[in-house]
C-alpha cells in the first residue's frame, strides 16, 4: 500500500459545499431535545418520586435509548458529512461545450465591393469568416447570403470545413438580385433555426446599415428566442462603387442604425475589426464556449467522494429498526453482492430525458466506433426525430435497408420535411434496387456458367477457354510449381517453346563441348524469357477477356446508363460559384412564380 500517496491525498482533504458543515451545530440541539422528549414521554416520572425509578424501571431499556441516541448521531454526522462533499482527488472531465447554432448573414450585394476596407468589404468579409470557421467548434454553423433577397448557401452543419468551401466562390454576380435587404437575411435565417428546431440561437448579420425593415425583423427573431447582432462592414467615410446596373454609388457605414438593430435583436454591434476582437466581443470565440472544449480536451476536476458514506449511513438507518433488522441487513448485503450494469443502475437516478440522452451518447459511441447493430439498439426505443433518424442510419450502416428505410418514415412522421431523413432515405432505396440488380445478374451469370460447363471445353472461342495453361500460371508462385503428377500428366505445356527453338537445335555444329554446354545455357536462358513473356502476354489477354465479359454481360439499358454517366461526369466542371449561381437562380424562379419575391 502506498502510503505516502495516501496521506498526500489526506492532506488535500477540502469539502466542495462546506456550507452543509453548518448543520453540524445543530447536533448539541438535537441531542439535548432528544433527551427532554426521552424524560416527558416516562409517565411515571410524574408519579412516582426520582430515587425509586431506578428500582421500579428497567435499566436495559434506558440503555437502548442511549444507544439510539448515538446513532442517530452517527447518522446525521455521516449525512452532513456526505453532503458537504469531502474530496481529496481530481480526475479528468471534458470541459463544457456549446452547442449554441449560429447562422451568419452576408451582404453580397455589389456595395460588398467598396474599397473604404482595403482591398475590398468583400475580401475582409471572407477572410473573417474564415477566421470564425477556424476557431469555432462549439456547435453548428450556417452561412446565408443576401442581396435583393436572402438564400441558403449552407445549412446548419457541424462540419465547418464544409461552409468553408464556399467563401472563394461568394461573389456579387452569384446573386440573382441586386439590392441591399437584410430584413430578409434575418427572416430567412430564423426559419432554418427553426426549421432545425433550434429554440435558441445567434443571427449575425455582416451589413454596413439597417433599414426599419431589418430593425422589426431582428424584433421578431428575438420573440422567437434567437439573438440578432450585427457585424459593421465598412468605413464612415464610405467609398464609391458600381451597381450591377452600371451607375456609380457611394457606401457608407451606418453604425447607429447597425446599434439599433442590435438592440432590437437583444444582442451586440461590433465594428470589423483586423483581429479577432470582434468575434470575441459578440461571444463566437468565447474559451469558455468554444475553445479547449471544442478541440476536445479535458480538464481537472475535484471528485465529490461524499458517496462513500452512504453505505455506513445505510447501515445505520437499519439499525434503527427494531424488528427484522438483521433481515434487513442481509437484503442490503445481498444488494451490494449483486450490483446491477452500470447503465442500468445509473439510469436509476435520472429522469426520463436524462436516460434518453445517455442512451443517444452510448448510440453514439457504438457508432463511431463501427458497433452498429449495437448503436441501432441504444437508439431503439426512444421516440424522437433524431433518434429515429439516428437508427436509420446505423440500420443502413449494417446493410439492413428495409428497417432503415423504417426508421427515416418514423424520423419523417415526428419531423416533417427532415431533409436529411429525405435523402438518406433516396440513397438507402437506391441502394437496395442495385443489390437486388447485382444479385439477379449474378443468378444470370451463374445458370449461364453451368450451361457452358455442360457443352465441355471444346469451344475455343469462348474467352475463359481460349487459354487453359494461361489461367493456371496466372495465380500465386506456389500453384506455379507442379507436383510430380502434375509434371506427368500436363508435359504438353512447355511444347510451344520447345517448336519455336527446334530449328537452332536442328543446325548442324562442330563446336566443342565448352561450346556446347555454353550455347545449351543460352538456349535455356532464352526459353525462359520466352516463358515470361508468354506468360505475360496471356495475363495481358485475360484481363481484356475479363473486361470484355463485364462488358458482353450488361444489359442495353445498363451500358446506355454508363455512358451516360460517364459523359455526364466529365461535363461538370469545378465551378462552385457556378453551383451557388444556378441554385439561387433556380431558387428566386421558385419564389418568384409562388409570388413570394418580386421579379
Amino acid at each position: 500500500m502506498n502510503y505516502a500517496a495516501l496521506l498526500q491525498d489526506l492532506g488535500s482533504l477540502h469539502f466542495l459545499r462546506p456550507g452543509w458543515l453548518g448543520a453540524l451545530l445543530l447536533l448539541p440541539l438535537l441531542a439535548w431535545w432528544w433527551k427532554k422528549r426521552q424524560r416527558q414521554q416516562s409517565a411515571w416520572r410524574g408519579l412516582v418520586d426520582p430515587h425509586l425509578l431506578p428500582h421500579l424501571l428497567d435499566v436495559r431499556g434506558d440503555r437502548r435509548s442511549r444507544h439510539g441516541i448515538w446513532l442517530a448521531a452517527a447518522g446525521y454526522l455521516l449525512a452532513v458529512l456526505a453532503l458537504a462533499g469531502p474530496s481529496w482527488r481530481q480526475s479528468a472531465q471534458p470541459l463544457w461545450q456549446s452547442r449554441t447554432p449560429v447562422v451568419v448573414a452576408l451582404d453580397l450585394s455589389s456595395a460588398s465591393l467598396a474599397a473604404d476596407m482595403p482591398p475590398s468589404r468583400l475580401a475582409q468579409a471572407r477572410a473573417k469568416l474564415a477566421t470564425l470557421l477556424r476557431e469555432r467548434t462549439g456547435g453548428p454553423i450556417a452561412l446565408v447570403a443576401f442581396a435583393g433577397d436572402a438564400f441558403t448557401v449552407a445549412p446548419l452543419t457541424d462540419d465547418a470545413a464544409n461552409v468553408a468551401l464556399f467563401l472563394d466562390a461568394l461573389q456579387p454576380d452569384v446573386m440573382p438580385r441586386d439590392g441591399q435587404r437584410p430584413g430578409d437575411a434575418i427572416a430567412w435565417s430564423a426559419q432554418l433555426l427553426q426549421r432545425a428546431g433550434a429554440t435558441r440561437g445567434d443571427i449575425i448579420v455582416l451589413t454596413d446599415h439597417a433599414d426599419a425593415a431589418a430593425i422589426a425583423a431582428a424584433a421578431d427573431a428575438a420573440g422567437m428566442g434567437y439573438r440578432v447582432s450585427a457585424l459593421g462592414l465598412g468605413s464612415e467615410a464610405g467609398a464609391a462603387y458600381r451597381r450591377s446596373a452600371g451607375e456609380i454609388a457611394n457606401a457608407r457605414l451606418d453604425a447607429a442604425s447597425l446599434r439599433r438593430l442590435a438592440a432590437s435583436g437583444n444582442g451586440r454591434y461590433v465594428a470589423l475589426a483586423g483581429d479577432d476582437v470582434d468575434l470575441r466581443a459578440l461571444g463566437l470565440l468565447d474559451p469558455g464556449r468554444t475553445g479547449a472544449a471544442g478541440r476536445g480536451t479535458a480538464g481537472l476536476a475535484w471528485r465529490d467522494e461524499g458517496y462513500w458514506l452512504l453505505p455506513p449511513l445505510m447501515l445505520v438507518a437499519l439499525l434503527a429498526f427494531r424488528r427484522r433488522g438483521g433481515g434487513a441487513l442481509a437484503v442490503l448485503v445481498l444488494s451490494f453482492a449483486l450490483p446491477p450494469g452500470k447503465a442500468q443502475a445509473t439510469d436509476l437516478w435520472r429522469r426520463p430525458d436524462q436516460a434518453e440522452y445517455a442512451r443517444m451518447q452510448r448510440g453514439n459511441q457504438s457508432y463511431h466506433s463501427g458497433d452498429y447493430p449495437s448503436a441501432a439498439r441504444q437508439y431503439q426505443g426512444i421516440d424522437t426525430a433524431t433518434a429515429h433518424y439516428n437508427r436509420g442510419n446505423a440500420l443502413a450502416k449494417a446493410g439492413q435497408y428495409p428497417q432503415a428505410i423504417e426508421a427515416y418514415d418514423r424520423a419523417l412522421r415526428e419531423q416533417p420535411g427532415m431533409a436529411d431523413a429525405i435523402a438518406n432515405r433516396r440513397a438507402v432505396e437506391a441502394a437496395m434496387k442495385r443489390q437486388q440488380q447485382s444479385g439477379s445478374q449474378q443468378g444470370e451469370q451463374s445458370q449461364s456458367g453451368q450451361s457452358q460447363g455442360g457443352q465441355g471445353q471444346g469451344q475455343s472461342n469462348q474467352p475463359s477457354s481460349a487459354q487453359p495453361d494461361a489461367a493456371s500460371k496466372a495465380g500465386s508462385q506456389a500453384q506455379q510449381q507442379p507436383s510430380p503428377r502434375q509434371q506427368q500428366g500436363t508435359p504438353q505445356q512447355d511444347k510451344p517453346e520447345q517448336a519455336q527453338d527446334k530449328p537452332e537445335h536442328a543446325q548442324p555444329s562442330a563446336a566443342s563441348p565448352q561450346d556446347a554446354q555454353a550455347q545449351q545455357q543460352a538456349d535455356r536462358a532464352q526459353r525462359e524469357r520466352m516463358q515470361r513473356a508468354l506468360q505475360q502476354a496471356r495475363e495481358h489477354d485475360g484481363k481484356q477477356a475479363s473486361q470484355a465479359r463485364v462488358r458482353v454481360e450488361e444489359t442495353p439499358e445498363q451500358r446506355e446508363r454508363r455512358l451516360a454517366n460517364e459523359a455526364w461526369l466529365k461535363r461538370v466542371p469545378d465551378d462552385p460559384g457556378g453551383l451557388l449561381r444556378a441554385k439561387f437562380r433556380l431558387e428566386y424562379e421558385r419564389r418568384v412564380a409562388q409570388g413570394r419575391a418580386t421579379p
